[in-house]
C-alpha cells in the first residue's frame, strides 16, 4: 500500500490491529485468552467457516459495530462468500434489526465488499 492512500475499510482494519497490538501489550493474558476463544468458536464445526462469518457479519450488522462489520466482511470474502451470500446475511440482519441494520448493510458492507475485493 505504498504511495496509495488506505481506502475506508483497510484503514478500519488498520486502526483495529493497530489497537488491539497496543492493548496486547498492556494485557496480553486476556488478549492472549480472547484470542483463544475467538479462534475456538471461528473453527470449522457442524458449520463451515464462511457460516460462521456470515453469522458474524449479520451480528455485527445488528449490533451497529462498524470495526466488527469491516472485519467480518473481510473474514467471509477470505471464506469464498459470494457477494450474494454476504447481501443475504444482510437481508437477514435488516429483518431482525430493521432501518438501523439496514443503513450499514447498504453502506458500510457494500463499501467495503467493493474496497476489499480489489486486493
Amino acid at each position: 500500500m505504498e504511495n496509495q492512500e488506505m481506502n475506508l475499510a483497510e484503514a478500519y482494519l488498520q486502526e483495529y490491529k493497530h489497537g488491539m497490538g497496543v492493548f496486547s501489550e498492556k494485557m496480553p493474558h486476556i488478549a492472549h485468552a480472547f484470542s483463544e476463544f475467538s479462534d475456538t468458536c471461528f473453527r470449522e464445526g457442524e458449520l463451515s467457516k464462511k457460516e460462521k462469518q456470515l453469522i458474524a457479519l449479520s451480528i455485527s450488522v445488528v449490533a451497529q459495530d462498524e470495526y466488527c462489520i469491516v472485519y467480518h466482511t473481510k473474514g467471509c470474502i477470505d471464506q469464498g462468500a459470494s457477494e450474494q451470500e454476504v447481501m443475504e446475511a444482510c437481508g437477514v440482519a435488516a429483518a431482525f434489526g430493521g432501518g438501523a441494520a439496514l443503513s450499514q448493510a447498504v453502506t458500510l458492507v457494500q463499501e467495503s465488499m467493493t474496497d476489499l475485493n480489489h486486493h
